[in-house]
């Protein structure tokens, strides 16, 4: 299927050199490019966040006691904490 579609010049130069270093055709190359990247993301995990909990987490909640406005205060030091 003919298609168009535009590339970045400094792009477009490497990828027809490196067509042309290794005897293929730029349409190859460009395929080539296209299967790699949607087989690489098809694979690709989802990214999740490393538990970095502190404390016991079946216990209470320590800060469960406290208000937002008290939180707020503790956390920008216009308050000591517990």
């Amino acid at each position: 299927m003919k298609t168009t579609i535009e590339i970045q010049d400094a792009l477009l130069v490497r990828a027809k050199r490196y067509a042309r270093r290794n005897g293929r055709p730029l349409r190859a190359v460009v395929e080539d490019g296209l299967r790699l990247v949607l087989s690489t993301s098809a694979t690709r995990s989802r990214y999740r966040l490393p538990d970095m909990s502190v404390g016991d987490s079946k216990g209470p909640d320590p800060l469960e006691a406290y208000s937002w406005q008290d939180l707020r205060d503790m956390i920008y030091g216009d308050t000591e904490g517990p």
